[in-house]
């Protein structure tokens, strides 16, 4: 136990050192924060829950200490607690009757790393501003820049209104037809609007990588309690379509009930995006060309900057819906 406890102080010291480097604000920096939540999702995985949540702590506290309370608690709701939560939730498991260990299904963990997504966003969103209107201000300040970057890098963006153009008519109706366009005051609200599921899109699969990541270096290590899963047949239980439809009406609340919905709303639909890669992993076995078929799949997905990630979401629902990978009760019957 003191050995558990030795090992999780120094590794939440390594992850706050690599948090803190965020201060210099360089490219290095942004590397090594991008490393942070690892040591303590590596001594999760492989010492012991209780070393990684003593590497939460130590992390927090040590930034709290040396540079702000503010940074600490930060560190902790973002990325300490969500790492220390997602080894425990791997290495979870309950005795057969056989006296074999049922581990924690992936579909159920890949659940779970959605929601612990969305949970850690709101909650530095509540950090950073306790203030509800506050936060919408921040939101709308920060696509409004982004809004006037993509308009200035347009080549319309500049354009002057035509001195012929018939009187009462503005430019954007005579450019669409008599329709106006949208205004970038618009645009940018609706960019907030929908800022924390883009944000928590992003941290579901940033998480479900730290995850894999971990687990790879500590089974490489040999010190992974659990076999390697079989990750394309990984599937979530059907009562995650129901969480997801409840996020989307959430999502027209108003507050942080809303912020809620919607970044929990963005998080399932990047975890079904994976799933629905599993899924294409999976029906794939034994196919002619599935070394090929698996190449233009990545290649679309990156020549499309993730648009084909929509499709995918798709298929990770309709797989969860139909069920079409689980084995039928009849299955082994005549």
């Amino acid at each position: 136990m003191v050995q558990y406890l030795g090992i999780g102080i120094g590794a939440g010291l390594v992850s706050a050192l690599l948090f803190g480097v965020l201060l210099k604000a360089t490219p290095l920096a942004i590397v090594l924060y991008l490393l942070a939540p690892l040591p303590i999702l590596i001594v999760g995985l492989g010492w012991s829950h209780k070393a990684a949540l003593a590497a939460a702590v130590t992390g927090s506290l040590a930034l709290a200490l040396a540079v702000s309370p503010f940074l600490g608690l930060g560190f902790s709701a973002y990325l300490a607690l969500p790492a220390w939560w997602l080894a425990y939730l791997a290495l979870l498991g309950r005795p057969r009757t056989d006296g074999s260990l049922e581990w924690y299904p992936t579909g159920r963990l890949l659940g779970w790393t959605a929601a612990t997504a969305a949970l850690a966003f709101v909650a530095i969103a509540v950090i950073a501003s306790p203030s509800y209107d506050a936060f919408q201000t921040q939101l709308r300040a920060m696509s409004a820049s982004i809004v006037q970057i993509q308009t200035r890098g347009s080549p319309s963006g500049g354009a002057k209104p035509d001195m012929a153009q018939p009187q009462g008519e503005s430019p954007t109706e005579s450019a669409t037809g008599g329709q106006a366009s949208p205004q970038p005051n618009e645009v940018a609200d609706a960019l907030a609007r929908i800022a924390p599921a883009l944000a928590t899109q992003g941290l579901a699969v940033l998480l479900t990588l730290y995850l894999w990541a971990a687990a790879r270096i500590v089974q490489i290590s040999g010190r992974l309690p659990r076999p390697w899963p079989d990750l394309p047949a990984t599937m979530m239980p059907r009562a995650v379509l129901g969480l997801l439809a409840a996020s989307v009406l959430l999502g027209f609340a108003p507050g942080y009930a809303g912020v809620l919905g919607m970044a929990l709303a963005g998080s399932l639909s990047a975890a079904f995006a994976l799933q629905g890669l599993c899924a294409f992993h999976d029906r794939s076995r034994g196919r002619v060309g599935r070394g090929a078929l698996l190449f233009g799949l990545y290649l679309i997905l990156f020549v499309t900057q993730g648009i084909a990630l929509f499709a995918l979401t798709l298929f990770g629902i309709a797989d969860t819906a139909l069920g079409l990978r689980r084995p039928h009760a009849s299955a082994g019957k005549p």
